[in-house]
């Protein structure tokens, strides 16, 4: 099995797998970082969502081979304080029910305040379209990422 290099949360691993084992396996078995989770292993519902470079990507449809050298950022490595302004936003309008989708939409959400600090709801809603909450808690999930990009939630 080859070796690859690639840095998770800022900090370099050298991980031995199959190439074709999805970087979300290599994640949660290989690492132990359980934050990310499996949803549906077909990229549609969003739970397995981390940061590439800073751009959100679906960890079930992105092979070991894919990874290169490149840096990837899950929840745990969002903020090592659980203190970032997107998860204060979260607990601050109760969003969470059973947290199953909450990493995926947190990291959604920080790759979008990202790229555009003030969005609209429009905006949030179609950047979090292709997350699925089973609880239904879409409401409370925007409220909080309005409260997030007014906190600063890009950084």
């Amino acid at each position: 099995m080859p070796q690859r290099p690639v840095t998770i949360n800022g900090k370099r691993h050298v991980i031995e797998a199959d190439d074709a084992m999805p970087l979300l396996w290599v994640l949660r078995d290989l690492l132990g970082m359980t934050g990310t989770k499996y949803g549906c292993g077909a990229g549609v519902c969003g739970s397995c969502t981390v940061l590439e470079n800073g751009r959100a990507i679906r960890s079930c449809q992105t092979n070991f081979s894919d990874t290169g050298d490149k840096s990837y950022t899950t929840i745990e490595g969002l903020s090592a304080a659980g203190d970032h302004p997107i998860q204060k936003a979260w607990l601050a309008e109760d969003v969470a029910q059973c947290g199953y989708c909450q990493p995926g939409m947190i990291l959604e959400l920080r790759s979008l305040l990202r790229s555009k600090a003030s969005p609209s709801s429009a905006e949030i809603d179609a950047a979090l379209s292709d997350h699925v909450c089973r609880c239904g808690s879409y409401p409370r999930i925007r409220k909080a990422a309005l409260l997030a990009a007014k906190s600063g939630g890009g950084r």
